[in-house]
């Protein structure tokens, strides 16, 4: 049976991606050998990062007073890292409390100073953007998640902030236009729509650096990573391979641009379907809707789990919603073709028909 993939990360890949990364595990670039075997110091492997680099930067349309870096750890690991290398003892950080993911960050950040909350969705589940922020202005930086993949939600505007502003873009990076270079530093688990699991993307500008008086451990210190260009340690090798070639074909597909009108497109589609329905219910406030993560609920925990049914025996997979909010949530990341859009929203009216 042929499978329709709804997760929310891992997510579906561009076909293409997947042919040539399956190849390569069997012969890179014709060389004999696996992209499992080459050393991470050789100039097969150099190649590949740099392109990677560089395509970033591209796509993002940055110049060289930023950095790229391909990590480890996930964007966890960049809840504690960011404050450990932006925030000092005594200085504080302003934080949007928009979702799980802003929640875990402020949770890591109170361990290496102040943390101020500039807004918080808390009081109604976080189904909604706040559109009013209060940053102080000694606030080292405003950090926020632009896509809330669990609750379904996502920024549809950059903060007002003169202070400099760290993002999570993890579930939304390369998937619409925006002024990046606004940024001071952004980072991305790789596996939304950047690529396998296994390498976080960090984009940071070097002026942020080296402004607090902590002692960094030298794994977890940014300028060390930039010194040695993200071979500080042995890296994913295959993740970034991977991520390259997902941004060899963004690049191929039309750029940032393609893929916006695309993610536009899917979400029309879904969320002027949801809005027609008796037994379904979108969680978020239309404006504020994510185009990645739509989360909805059935009128019923019976229906839901029968819907949930009927995803499965029609090869729907990755629809049940997050283990910490419940219901029901699609994932539609740059890779998804809207015929697989299509296919659920068909289920979706048959469904309603058959339980309104």
């Amino acid at each position: 049976m042929k499978k329709y993939n709804y997760n929310s990360g891992p997510a579906i890949l561009p076909e293409t991606v997947l042919e040539q990364a399956a190849q390569a595990v069997i012969d890179f670039n014709g060389l004999g050998l696996s992209i499992l075997e080459i050393g991470h110091r050789t100039e097969w492997f150099i190649n590949v990062l740099e392109e990677a680099s560089s395509l970033v930067k591209e796509l993002l349309q940055l110049d060289d007073s930023f950095e790229v870096l391909f990590l480890q750890g996930g964007a966890t690991t960049q809840f504690m890292q960011v404050p450990m290398n932006l925030l000092g003892e005594s200085d504080t950080a302003s934080y949007c409390d928009n979702g799980i993911w802003g929640s875990k960050a402020i949770k890591e950040a109170k361990l290496f100073g102040n943390v101020h909350i500039a807004c918080s969705s808390k009081d109604r589940g976080h189904a909604y953007i706040p559109r009013e922020l209060t940053v102080p202005q000694h606030s080292k930086y405003l950090h926020f998640t632009s896509n809330n993949t669990v609750e379904g939600s996502q920024w549809h505007f950059i903060p007002e902030a003169n202070v400099p502003l760290v993002a999570d873009m993890s579930s939304d990076i390369f998937s619409r236009e925006l002024p990046f270079d606004k940024f001071s530093l952004i980072y991305a688990g790789a596996q939304k729509n950047a690529g396998a699991a296994g390498v976080t993307i960090v984009i940071v500008k070097k002026d942020i650096l080296g402004k607090i008086g902590r002692a960094i451990p030298s794994i977890l210190d940014y300028r060390n990573h930039i010194e040695a260009k993200s071979l500080l340690n042995t890296p994913p090798v295959f993740s970034i391979y991977v991520s390259m070639l997902t941004m060899r074909w963004i690049k191929q597909e039309g750029g940032l641009t393609e893929m916006e009108r695309r993610a536009q497109q899917r979400s029309n589609i879904l969320y002027e379907t949801l809005d027609t329905l008796n037994v379904f219910e979108g969680k978020v406030d239309k404006q504020d809707r994510s185009l990645m993560n739509a989360t909805f609920t059935a009128k019923t925990p019976e229906l839901e789990k029968l819907f949930l049914e009927e995803c499965n025996a029609n090869g729907m997979v990755g629809v049940k919603g997050h283990r910490t909010v419940g219901g029901l949530r699609v994932s539609m990341y740059n890779a998804m073709p809207v015929s697989t859009v299509e296919v659920f929203c068909d289920l979706l009216k048959t469904f309603d028909r058959k339980h309104s």
